[in-house]
């Protein structure tokens, strides 16, 4: 445990704590300032404080940092699809399925694995078995995450998710010819009382949620669409499509019993493109990949039936 000391002078008097902290140069996220002031770990003249303490000339700080905890998920070596890499952050084009993060009974063949073989760096601030994770997306769908390289990174990249400034656009393949060129379903989701594995379309114990679509392609009995999200809930733009009647092709979860073989494992959804405020530079970058082979191989069969 290392042990780090202060003592308040007039121009941080009146500051949150907590912001002040995490405003130094030890790449303290306020976060974790926060949670390590929970534990116990910070002292103000002795005696433990709120996070919304507000400095005082003379105060004497005196914060515990604890050991890294030690991760019980080995690194993997993994041929990854690095789109994007600095000191702060990193892009990765993740493929149909690789699991996000590893799970108690599940702790190979994850992207954190591979994130670990490739680099040392990665954000503490989702725990052990989720370093470096800001968002995630399902197993079984491809396409674009951004990684948190230490805790201010990642504080920052939340920070735009929760005030739905990051740009995050899907392709899909829907079942059924939608009518509208663009919409937008604005319809909070939670979980479904029936099936606790499954998220729907609810007023009870849900959150808001918002996905536009736009119309890219209408094809013989499917549609092919971008999902642009407003939010990021657990199977979202899954769950939306499903509640206008055209649940994605593939879908093991919401889509309708197969009635023909699709040359597609998992749901036909892929995050084709991620944009946010670089951390450090506060500069707009955006990122863009195609669908990968299968989602095209389906799109191409489709397109020929069509015909």
């Amino acid at each position: 445990m290392e042990q780090f000391k202060w003592i308040i002078d007039e121009n941080a008097a009146n500051e949150r704590l907590d912001k002040w902290l995490s405003a130094g140069d030890n790449e303290w996220s306020r976060t974790q300032v926060q949670q390590w002031m929970k534990d116990g770990m910070l002292t103000v003249n002795g005696s433990n404080v709120k996070s919304n303490y507000k400095c005082q000339n003379g105060d004497e700080i005196i914060l515990n940092v604890p050991e890294p905890q030690i991760l019980d998920v080995e690194p993997e070596q993994m041929d990854l699809d690095i789109v994007y890499e600095d000191k702060h952050l990193l892009v990765v084009n993740k493929p149909r399925g690789m699991v996000v993060h590893p799970a108690p009974g599940h702790l190979t063949g994850t992207l954190v694995n591979g994130l670990m073989a490739h680099c040392k760096d990665l954000s503490g601030i989702n725990g052990v078995l989720r370093p470096g994770i800001v968002h995630r997306i399902d197993k079984d769908t491809s396409g674009l995450l951004v990684v948190a390289k230490n805790d201010k990174a990642h504080e920052s990249l939340v920070n735009q998710l929760k005030a739905k400034t990051t740009i995050r656009k899907y392709k899909a393949i829907a079942h059924g010819i939608i009518a509208h060129d663009h919409g937008t379903i604005d319809a909070p989701i939670g979980r479904d009382k029936q099936d606790r594995q499954s998220m729907t379309v609810t007023d009870e114990n849900s959150r808001d949620a918002i996905t536009h679509f736009t119309v890219l392609e209408r094809l013989k009995d499917f549609t092919f669409v971008e999902c642009k999200l407003e939010t990021g809930r657990t199977h979202q733009i899954r769950v939306h499509m499903k509640y206008i009647g055209h649940p994605l092709a593939g879908d093991p979860k919401y889509g309708p019993p197969r009635t023909l073989k699709l040359p597609i494992n998992g749901q036909a959804l892929h995050a084709a493109v991620l944009g946010f405020n670089h951390p450090e530079s506060g500069e707009l970058v955006q990122f863009e990949r195609d669908v990968p082979d299968d989602f095209q191989q389906l799109l191409n069969e489709i397109r020929k039936n069509s015909r």
